[in-house]
């Protein structure tokens, strides 16, 4: 575990929540985290360390777009939803991604960025690691040009950067 200082009140937050949303799965809770001022801060103080002179903040669906949202306002910056098929009511990129068991999909709106736009890519958790490259894909996509993506929690034992070794990654936590 990699727990730095600043963030161990935050992390003493996260509450740990076994079979959900299955069976077998160690689910973390970070609604608590979001739930208390001071965690939040710290969280939102964190990732955004890692801006690396981006204009925009991506956050993925759903816990994503909290920290971005934050993130976005706190430091005069554009955001830009990355979310599940179906969500967004214009024009889309789209990129599809391998599940555990299956696939999915996300789109980005085509005019939420161009090639002028450096982009943070942010979510919650990184787990095996395809909705962060489906987001660093996407974001390609569209002409950007992606500075950092950065993590509340990274779970070590699913071996994600592996996969994501063509991105940069920031995990606030790894677990």
């Amino acid at each position: 575990m990699n727990i730095p200082k600043h963030l161990e009140y935050a992390y003493s937050r996260i509450v740990d929540v076994a079979d959900f949303p299955k069976p077998g799965i160690l689910f973390k809770d970070i609604t608590p985290v979001l739930e208390d001022e001071k965690a939040f801060a710290a969280v939102v103080d964190d990732l955004a360390s890692h801006l690396n002179g981006a204009n925009k903040v991506a956050g993925i669906e759903s816990r994503g777009f909290i920290f971005a949202a934050a993130i976005a306002a706190k430091h005069n910056l554009g955001l830009v939803l990355l979310r599940k098929p179906g969500k967004l009511p214009r024009e889309t990129h789209v990129i599809q991604y391998q599940l555990e068991y299956g696939f999915d999909s996300l789109e980005m709106h085509v005019d939420s960025l161009n090639q002028k736009d450096s982009v943070i890519l942010i979510d919650d958790v990184l787990a095996t690691g395809g909705t962060l490259l489906a987001g660093s894909e996407l974001i390609a996509k569209s002409g950007a040009r992606l500075t950092n993506s950065a993590v509340f929690i990274e779970i070590s034992a699913l071996k994600s950067r592996t996969r994501l070794s063509s991105i940069p990654v920031h995990s606030s936590i790894i677990v």
